[in-house]
């Protein structure tokens, strides 16, 4: 009798631990196995309510870590308004592929509409230990910009010396911001958010303090594209608010007296009441056909959102080579229109998040 008991304890253990064990399984396959929606090739947005923010830095954890923070602190400060895109400047040697899906979960979790992301490897950031910095684009409650918004080529110079400080090329890019800005009817206090994009961060603060001063209400972010650079380099992107309505939904500036370039205009300003913003589109391998893939399938990105690639408002293009710099620019004709070349940015970065990956374009554009 005292064995039979025995036996039955036994089995019920058994079974107990069986059931526990096949529980567990099924809970890592399914965490294993479970897919994320990838984010959307593109957003469409009303002008009149985009905000531009930049999230702050942190040198807490690795790259996951800290992804994972700055969008726990952008989601508390939405105030009940929309992620439209995201653009992560990453430094450091962590999987730039981990970010994608770290938003694509962060926003599912939160039932929010996952952004159009751009991810992008940089050579460092301006903390110790930093490793990712993201610009967002969010679309507010409240109409912010009536009369449209403009956008900024990449504007600086460059210098011989890779370890010069940067503060007379930053004070060209500043100046050349506030010019391009002036002809959109716009003054210092309109801009928004401002890029800069560096060959060396040793005196960012002094930078910083320098943009932050001539721009006093944009988000300003601040990377050096590239670990080791040959020649001195601070050049910055922004983006400003209209104070009068655009003659038409988009008009192209290149003043004479700004020395135009026939490959860019010096500024774009968005008059429709919508704007596309897309992610990332690839180029892999240096084929001068791999560019031009990148470029149809952003085509046909922009054609799904009633949009156009002849109609572009600003391009920015994320080269790993010189010699891509050079391939880019002497194709982006056969898909731009010439005659109204877009605002652009176009420097040598350090990496993209896929395998092979050569360059990779991000386009603003209007319906």
């Amino acid at each position: 009798m005292r064995r039979s008991f025995q036996i039955l304890i036994a089995f019920a253990l058994t079974a107990c631990l069986l059931l526990a064990a096949s529980k567990k399984k099924k809970d890592e396959i399914t965490q294993t196995h479970e897919i994320l929606p990838d984010p959307p090739s593109a957003v469409v947005a009303e002008t009149a309510r985009l905000e531009f923010r930049v999230t702050p830095l942190s040198n807490k954890g690795l790259l996951s870590q800290q992804t994972r923070d700055s969008l726990k602190e952008l989601v508390k400060t939405l105030r009940g308004g929309t992620v439209v895109k995201l653009r992560a400047f990453v430094a450091g040697t962590g999987d730039l592929r981990r970010v994608g899906n770290i938003v694509s979960e962060v926003f599912t979790d939160k039932k929010m509409p996952i952004p159009a992301i751009s991810v992008i490897q940089i050579g460092q950031l301006p903390m110790e230990g930093a490793q990712v910095q993201i610009e967002v684009i969010i679309a507010g409650k409240k109409e912010v910009n009536p009369n449209g918004l403009g956008f900024l080529s990449g504007m600086g110079g460059t210098g011989k010396d890779p370890l010069a400080k940067l503060n007379d090329l930053t004070a060209k890019a500043i100046a050349d911001l506030r010019t391009a800005a002036a002809f959109g009817g716009s003054e210092p206090s309109d801009v928004l958010r401002v890029t800069c994009l560096v060959s060396s961060l040793d005196h960012h603060a002094e930078i910083r303090g320098m943009v932050t001063a001539a721009f006093p209400s944009a988000s300003v972010a601040m990377v050096q594209a590239e670990r080791a650079m040959n020649q001195a380099l601070s050049e910055c992107e922004g983006v400003f608010r209209l104070r009068k309505k655009p003659s038409a939904a988009l008009v192209y500036l290149s003043p004479k007296e700004m020395n135009p370039s026939p490959n860019y205009s010096k500024a774009t300003l968005v008059g429709s009441d919508r704007i596309i913003f897309t992610g990332t589109q690839m180029a892999f391998h240096y084929q001068d056909a791999d560019i031009r893939l990148a470029f149809q399938r952003m085509a046909k990105v922009l054609d799904q959102n009633h949009g156009s690639i002849r109609r572009v408002a600003f391009s920015n293009f994320y080269p790993v080579s010189n010699g891509m710099v050079e391939k880019v620019s002497n194709l982006r004709f056969e898909f731009f229109d010439k005659e109204h070349p877009p605002a652009a940015t176009m420097l040598v970065y350090e990496g993209l998040p896929g395998m092979d990956a050569s360059m990779a374009i991000e386009l603003i554009a209007v319906p």
